[in-house]
């Protein structure tokens, strides 16, 4: 144990040193870096698809859930993906040295605020070797060095994306130590990392719930907090029916083991008798299994072939990450505010209707990262929002709400010049 605490530590510390340079890299240097990456992703993708071979075998004989082996898994398509999100944070403006708001004071002193990096990131992740690559891109072209501390399920395919990354970005001109990666898996080294205040300045944990409430509760810095996502989807009585069953499939069946998929479809009385039946054949026909209420149950049940089971209380704020949905009828919008009130978890929401009126007192009301008007919940993504990538969706308040990405990835410094002024 000790030659891990050591590793850590000092690894944490070089990358303490490389963000100073880091934070005043030129932005050529900065998107050189990440078109390497993106160039080497794709060069080295032989090495990085064995790597995930052998950690997706051992995974799945561990018995790991098809929603983590979904994520787990990599192929040349997901790498080409992820190469191409790469791409895309490079095409985008550099966020450092932004300046938000100038202005002189009545005693001559000019005053502005600039954008600046945050310094050290500290990521402690699990199973998605993705988030390896999202989100040293992301803290590289916001200018912060990056600790990496992936889980051991992926530990081979982390570790093969990671030195692809360094490999790429040193060649570049990086700073030396800007990103690194804890290769030791042992479980304690999570809690020295979070002890380790004064070295990283923000925490951000992307997992499960289990592993989030850790490090919210543990950490000696500040922690960006999200990734659970229990998200409704609501039909309003003046919905365009063919147009909220496209969504709705779309939202469960697109990938249903991420966070942004469907989860619980509520559904006005005055259109239940109609929309219920199209839905389930839609849904039906992907095999979705279908956690009813009472309502939903008697519409339904003379339907053949449909996966249905009688809803229990907790099947109300779950997050599926599976062909599962819970579906309730309610009576008005206000029930359906009310519903997504208690068992939301801040992450994305959607209303499908034709009433303007329904359609902003939902985007005006409901308490989300993500409130959506007739669309798919499944747009919640920092390549989807034209972010390039996330560092992770935060269902928080503060400092920053939903995809994370580059700015999100900053702070602020005033700046002022004067003429010789004192205070009075």
């Amino acid at each position: 144990m000790p030659s891990a605490v050591t590793e850590l530590e000092e690894k944490g510390k070089a990358a303490k040193v490389a963000s100073r340079s880091l934070a005043f890299l030129a932005t050529e240097v900065k998107n050189k870096a990440l078109l390497n990456i993106a160039e080497a992703i794709m060069a080295k993708q032989d090495e990085t698809l064995s790597a995930n071979s052998l950690d997706y075998k051992e995974a799945k004989a561990s018995g790991m859930s098809a929603a983590m082996l979904d994520r787990l898994m990599l192929s040349s398509s997901r790498l080409e993906a992820i190469a191409q999100d790469v791409r895309m944070v490079a095409a985008l403006p550099d966020p450092v040295g932004e300046v938000l708001e100038e202005r002189t004071l009545p005693n001559g002193l000019q005053l502005s605020k600039k954008r600046v990096p945050l310094g050290v990131i500290g990521a402690i992740y699990e199973s998605r070797p993705n988030v390896t690559v999202d989100i040293s891109v992301l803290c590289l072209k916001s200018g912060n060095a990056v600790v990496l501390r992936g889980g051991k399920e992926a530990s081979r395919s982390n570790l093969a994306l990671a030195k692809v990354v360094q490999e790429a970005a040193y060649q570049a001109g990086v700073p030396q130590g800007a990103v690194q990666f804890i290769e030791s898996t042992d479980r304690a080294l999570v809690d020295r990392m979070l002890e380790m205040r004064g070295i990283i300045d923000l925490m951000i944990p992307r997992g499960g719930a289990g592993l989030i409430k850790l490090i919210a509760e543990n950490a000696t810095m500040p922690v960006v907090t999200g990734g659970v996502g229990v998200c409704h989807t609501y039909e309003d009585k003046s919905a365009d029916l063919d147009k909220a069953a496209a969504i709705a499939y779309n939202a469960k069946v697109q990938r249903p083991t991420v966070c942004n998929a469907l989860d619980t479809l509520l559904v006005h009385a005055e259109v239940a008798q109609r929309y219920l039946p199209l839905i389930a054949q839609e849904w039906g026909g992907a095999k979705v299994e279908m956690h009813c209420d009472e309502r939903t149950l008697a519409i339904l049940k003379p339907i053949p072939s449909l996966k249905l089971v009688p809803a229990e209380n907790e099947d109300w704020g779950k997050e599926f990450l599976a062909l599962i949905a819970a579906i309730k009828v309610v009576d008005s919008l206000d029930e359906a505010l009310e519903h997504i009130e208690r068992y939301g978890s801040g992450h994305s929401e959607a209303i499908i209707t034709e009433d303007n009126s329904a359609a902003m007192r939902f985007l005006n009301e409901v308490d989300a990262a993500c409130v959506y008007a007739n669309a798919s919940t499944r747009f919640t993504d920092g390549a989807q929002f034209g972010l390039g990538a996330e560092i992770g969706i935060s269902t928080q308040k503060f400092h920053a709400r939903g995809p994370m990405a580059l700015r999100e990835l900053t702070s602020y410094k005033w700046i002022i010049i004067g003429t010789g002024q004192v205070r009075p």
